[in-house]
């Protein structure tokens, strides 16, 4: 383990521990969407139903509106630091824990404090503060999430330096998306309400253009997708949940089949972003002993790109396909069954083969759909 992987996994078992604080997080695809007015607009609203709220950090980056929200919030001071000949200004930790308001804002949450901080990133003060039982709401862009980092860099050319851990968003109880289209978000800066008159032009013909806005938006909405649906599995009665798709991918030796079976299931899952499973039953007569050395080689890779393709695979030895494919289903929490087109038709083998008769009674008896793919 690297010593900055030590120090994430450290500040997240901080988090972890009981009466830690409550953690809202706004998310937004890039500058100028309003999460810093969202914020101001909320502790507005608390502050007027009597709740001790601060501000710790608050960046306009000189934006009218959201610059006069500021008044009439109480905030802590900020910590005056001189470093290389200047003075700047960090959010002050200590003086936030002294004073211990029972919430507290504190934006740009993936930025990187100065050196002799005590903490190297802001997200680890806040888990300080929430360590502390402070209930704190911060900030983001979608571009400075480490998973996501290479596909924004695609998008935008641009490689982010400074960047949140994942599991900084897993600790969130609450992920709100902050949405705003394409145009509206460029009519915003075209109006000077993000930037300055004199960076609009630039703006526009680097970061602001429509089709990146557009990727970046949809990267922001299936992540707080994600981070909705994970507090679903947790705070939810399973009984009580929706229905989340999981795929199980049904596989023999047969190379060609096989490669279309993975690579379908495969878009299938990433539509609906859902798990999925690669099944191949080894009956006796595709023991080792028994199978061409070639469809053992094609098999190897088959099961290779199921892996590459981010599926869980599984085999089993079973002397009734259908049979382990039930098994398997039922213990996975199957919703879809994929398998490749019959040599036969359809017809026949419902008809004629009691064992696929028998699958697709239990299938359905289990709401587990089953498509067969060409």
């Amino acid at each position: 383990m690297t010593e900055k992987e030590h120090t994430v996994q450290h500040y997240l078992q901080l988090a972890n521990r009981g009466g830690r604080g409550k953690f809202k997080i706004y998310i937004g695809m890039s500058a100028g969407v309003g999460k810093t007015y969202r914020m101001l607009q909320e502790a507005h609203a608390m502050l007027r139903n009597g709740v001790n709220i601060q501000i710790g950090y608050i960046e306009t980056h000189g934006r009218a509106e959201t610059h006069a929200l500021l008044d009439g919030l109480p905030a802590i001071p900020r910590r005056q630091v001189f470093y290389k000949g200047k003075r700047l200004e960090e959010m002050d930790l200590s003086a936030i824990l002294l004073l211990s308001p029972d919430w507290v804002v504190v934006d740009e949450l993936a930025h990187t404090n100065i050196p002799g901080s005590k903490n190297e990133k802001r997200w680890q003060d806040v888990v300080d503060l929430l360590n502390a039982g402070i209930n704190v709401i911060s900030a983001v862009n979608i571009q400075h999430i480490e998973s996501i980092n290479a596909e924004v860099k695609h998008i935008t050319g641009i490689e982010v330096k400074e960047r949140i851990p994942d599991s900084v968003l897993h600790m969130a109880d609450e992920v709100v998306n902050i949405d705003l289209t394409a145009d509206e978000l460029i009519t915003r800066l075209k109006e000077g309400k993000i930037y300055d008159q004199s960076k609009v032009e630039t703006a526009l013909r680097n970061f602001f253009q429509a089709d990146k806005i557009l990727q970046l938006r949809e990267l922001a909405l299936k992540e707080v997708t994600t981070q909705v649906e994970r507090k679903v599995e947790t705070e939810v009665p399973r009984s009580q949940q929706m229905r989340h798709e999981n795929f199980l991918a049904c596989i023999s030796s047969n190379d060609e089949v096989a490669r279309k079976v993975i690579r379908k299931t495969a878009r299938l899952a990433a539509y609906y972003h859902a798990d999925w499973y690669v099944l191949y039953v080894q009956t006796p007569r595709e023991s080792v002993d028994k199978i061409p050395l070639a469809a053992q080689r094609h098999l190897i890779n088959n099961l290779k790109l199921a892996t590459e393709l981010g599926a869980e695979v599984i085999q089993e030895q079973h002397t009734n396909i259908s049979a382990a494919i039930i098994n398997i289903a039922l213990e996975k929490r199957i919703t879809t069954v994929c398998i490749g087109k019959p040599h036969i038709s359809l017809f026949r083998i419902i008809l004629r083969t009691n064992l696929f008769n028998q699958l697709l009674k239990t299938l359905s008896s289990n709401d587990i759909d089953l498509i067969i793919l060409s």
